[in-house]
C-alpha cells in the first residue's frame, strides 16, 4: 500500500503536527486537503493555510487550502464535499485540530472549556460525520485522531479536568467509531507521541526545558504515515504511540528526531 494519488484531509494542518503530516504525505503524492482558521499570517504563530499548501506541492504532492473552523457544521460539511469534488472522493481524515488549556478547575474559563470541548469532541465528531460517506467509498480509508489513550486514572485529570475530557472525548470517537464503521472497512485510530513534541502549544504551555527536551513534529508524521498504509480492515481501534509504531517497522535511532542532541526526551501527558 502506498498514499500515492491518495486524497487526505487534515484538520489544523497550518503548523506543527498537522504540517507535518501534510509535508510527508505529500512526498508520497497524496492529494492533501490543508485546513484551519489560519488564512492570513498570524503575528505569533508561524504558518497559513497557504503556505503549507504551497509546501505540499513544492514536496510533490497536490494541495487544496480551505479555512475551515471545525466547530461549524455546515462549514465542514461543504468543506468536505468541496474537497471530493476537486480530488474525486477523500480516502484519509487526519482529526489534528486541538485546543489546549492546562488549567485546574477554578481557573478554566467557560469559554475556555467550549473552545476545547467545540475544537476537540465536537470538530473530532462533525468532521469524522462529514467525511463517512465518502470514506465508505474510498481506497483503504483510514480516520487518525490525534488522541491519548484512555485511562481513568486520577492523576491524568486532576491538574487539567477539562482538558482531559476534551482529549478523552477524541479517543472516545476511536473506540466507538472504530467497532460502528468495521463493516464498511473505515479503520478508525489515534496516535499519540511518547515524548512531548515542538510545536507552539509546548512552547506556549510548558518551560523551556520542555520545550528542548522534545522531538520534532516528525517523528509523529512518520508514524502516522505508517498507519495509514496499513490495512484498513485489519489496522483499527487502536491507541498507537509513535515510538512504538516505527519501532514495528524497525527503527532502532530516534536521535533524528530530537529537537536537542543528546537530551533525554521528556514523556508528554497521558503516558506513564
Amino acid at each position: 500500500m502506498d498514499l500515492k494519488g491518495k486524497t487526505i484531509f487534515i484538520t489544523g494542518a497550518s503548523r506543527g503536527i498537522g504540517r507535518e503530516i501534510a509535508l510527508r504525505c505529500a512526498r508520497d503524492g497524496a492529494n492533501i486537503v490543508v485546513t484551519g482558521k489560519t488564512a492570513e499570517p498570524h503575528p505569533k504563530l508561524a504558518g497559513t493555510i497557504h503556505s503549507v499548501a504551497a509546501e505540499v506541492e513544492a514536496a510533490g504532492g497536490r494541495a487544496l487550502a480551505l479555512q475551515l473552523d471545525v466547530r461549524d457544521a455546515d462549514a465542514v460539511a461543504a468543506g468536505v464535499q468541496r474537497a471530493a469534488q476537486a480530488f474525486g472522493g477523500i480516502d484519509v481524515l487526519v482529526n489534528n485540530a486541538s485546543a489546549i488549556s492546562l488549567t485546574d478547575t477554578v481557573h478554566t474559563p467557560v469559554r475556555r472549556f467550549d473552545l476545547m470541548f467545540g475544537v476537540n469532541v465536537r470538530g473530532t465528531f462533525v468532521c469524522s460525520q462529514a467525511c463517512i460517506p465518502y470514506l465508505a467509498k474510498g481506497a483503504n480509508p483510514h480516520i487518525l485522531n490525534l488522541a491519548p489513550p484512555l485511562s481513568m486514572r486520577a492523576r491524568w485529570f486532576k491538574d487539567h479536568v477539562a482538558y482531559t475530557m476534551a482529549k478523552y472525548g477524541m479517543s472516545m470517537c476511536t473506540l466507538g467509531m472504530s467497532a460502528e464503521l468495521a463493516a464498511l472497512g473505515i479503520a478508525v485510530n489515534s496516535l499519540w507521541p511518547r515524548t512531548t513534541i515542538a510545536t507552539a502549544a509546548i512552547e506556549m504551555n510548558f518551560p523551556e526545558a520542555i520545550l528542548k527536551a522534545s522531538r520534532k513534529p516528525a517523528i509523529v508524521a512518520d508514524a502516522a504515515c505508517t498507519i495509514l498504509n496499513r490495512d484498513s480492515r485489519v489496522a483499527t481501534g487502536n491507541f498507537y504511540v509513535d515510538e512504538e509504531v516505527l519501532r514495528e517497522e524497525g527503527v532502532t535511532d530516534f536521535s533524528r528526531y530530537a529537537v536537542t542532541p543528546g537530551e533525554n526526551p521528556c514523556v508528554d501527558l497521558f503516558l506513564d
